[in-house]
């Protein structure tokens, strides 16, 4: 016989976690679920191990930036195996420590397969379990492929536990896992093919530093093909024989392994919710602005399980997930505040925004100043070899204040938080130039960019 709750939170990754605990706080009852071990996509299958692997990557391309300025760069090379050891020295840490975490706060941590069996009941794996509320935050997962021999392709977390980096990998899909991975590969001594069914990859970046970025990308070989269809995968042997098509012509090309990053979606299909009457698409759970379900009262949603204008971020399934615990404890219908997150394609040098598009800022009839600043030959990048960085700003000029940022360049990653403060604060760029920045440092720069 299963326990009964005041709250079940379905999913045991950064969003259900903070939830759990925010609720238990409160003195509720609560227990959370997962099939898998506890720490979510980010922690175990994305963001923070793609980093630590991403560490490798950026000595070596730092080094070969240095080239000729004191820097012998011979013989410098990643070691695949060692790096993922590394990468173990963090990831398998993660669910016990979560776990234990979650034990001293009083929530049962439950493990198995969850599914409703009522407006009000799950089943996990056999066993019954009753709750007044549930909190659904089980993430995404990757988006189904109908091509023939699709079932050859390996996803982003079979990506990161191999052991063995082969020599020729294909990309299907132009957006962040692709880009993150191929740059991640090309410096590990790989080579690296991506394919993209439109004519502009990483849409939701500024075309013109995606442009850049290309550019950058081809240098070490990454090899991005347009509007170009996959018609068939076909093993033979150790290797893979994937058929193009591109306006027309098909064209055949040999690779040793070919990883699926063309997109997500909601990973709802598996939880029964059409026996707790829980409205639900790919996009995720449909909810109202503060996250309870428009079907079922009980049920409330987060991140990618829940159908928002939110991005598909983790910073933004934590807050989102934070919001729907404290309007189910106050009984508020407070929406979460998205104004002036950041989000960022870890390639190599990284590519961030925060804000509007330039297409965007036009639609909404804003009057638009566009900074821009080619800065790659600024102290910053100077110092380090780098050849290619830019910076966009987006300015109204009825106000003064910053509407959309974008930065392609190293350490951009870190100088966009401030921008992202900027604009969630409405601080206008008068304000931002009169504070004095530590220097010399990537941050002091924001001030010439504005």
């Amino acid at each position: 016989m299963g326990g009964t709750y005041d709250l079940i939170v379905i999913g045991a990754g950064m969003a259900g976690n903070a939830a759990a605990n925010k609720c238990a706080a409160n003195g509720w009852r609560v227990a959370i679920v997962d099939s898998l071990p506890y720490g979510g996509t980010c922690a175990l299958r994305g963001c923070d191990p793609k980093k630590i692997l991403r560490r490798g990557a950026e000595i070596i391309d730092s080094a070969r930036l240095m080239r000729g300025k004191g820097i012998d760069d011979a013989g410098l090379a990643m070691n695949w195996s060692d790096i993922m050891t590394h990468k173990h020295g963090f990831t398998d840490l993660v669910p016990e420590r979560m776990e234990a975490g979650l034990d001293r706060a009083g929530i049962d941590t439950l493990h198995g397969h969850a599914r409703f069996v009522g407006t009000h009941q799950i089943d996990i794996d056999g066993t019954r379990h009753q709750a007044e509320r549930f909190l659904i935050a089980t993430g995404a997962r990757p988006r189904p492929l109908d091509f023939p021999g699709c079932e050859h392709l390996i996803d982003s977390t079979e990506f990161l536990q191999l052991d063995v980096l082969p020599a020729r990998i294909l990309f299907v899909g132009g957006g962040f896992i692709s880009f993150e991975f191929a740059h991640l590969v090309a410096r590990a001594g790989s080579t690296a093919v991506i394919i993209d069914r439109g004519a502009r990859p990483l849409k939701c970046f500024d075309p013109d530093l995606v442009e850049l970025l290309l550019d950058r990308g081809r240098e070490v070989g990454i090899d991005l093909r347009r509007r170009t269809h996959i018609a068939a995968v076909e093993r033979t042997n150790e290797t893979f024989q994937v058929t193009l098509e591109h306006a027309g012509v098909n064209e055949i090309v040999e690779v040793d392994l070919v990883v699926h990053g063309a997109g997500r979606v909601s990973d709802l299909a598996a939880l029964g919710l059409e026996a707790a009457g829980v409205e639900w698409s790919d996009r995720g759970v449909r909810v109202r602005g503060h996250l309870q379900s428009t079907s079922n009262p009980a049920v409330w949603a987060a991140g990618d399980s829940a159908d928002t204008a939110g991005m598909p971020l983790t910073p933004i399934a934590v807050a989102e997930a934070t919001v729907a615990a404290s309007n189910m404890i106050k009984g508020t219908t407070i929406t979460p505040d998205y104004t002036g997150i950041p989000t960022a394609v870890f390639t190599i040098p990284e590519l961030v925004r925060v804000g509007m598009l330039e297409s965007e800022a036009t639609e909404q009839g804003i009057d638009l100043e566009i900074r821009y600043s080619d800065t790659s030959s600024w102290y910053s990048n100077y110092r380090i070899g780098e050849s290619t960085a830019a910076a966009k700003i987006l300015i109204d000029r009825s106000n003064d204040r910053i509407v959309g940022a974008h930065l392609l360049g190293p350490e951009y990653g870190e100088l966009v938080n401030t921008f992202g403060l900027a604009i969630k604060l409405g601080l206008t760029t008068r304000q931002l130039k009169s504070a004095t920045a530590a220097y010399p440092t990537v941050g002091s720069d924001l001030s010439s960019m504005l």
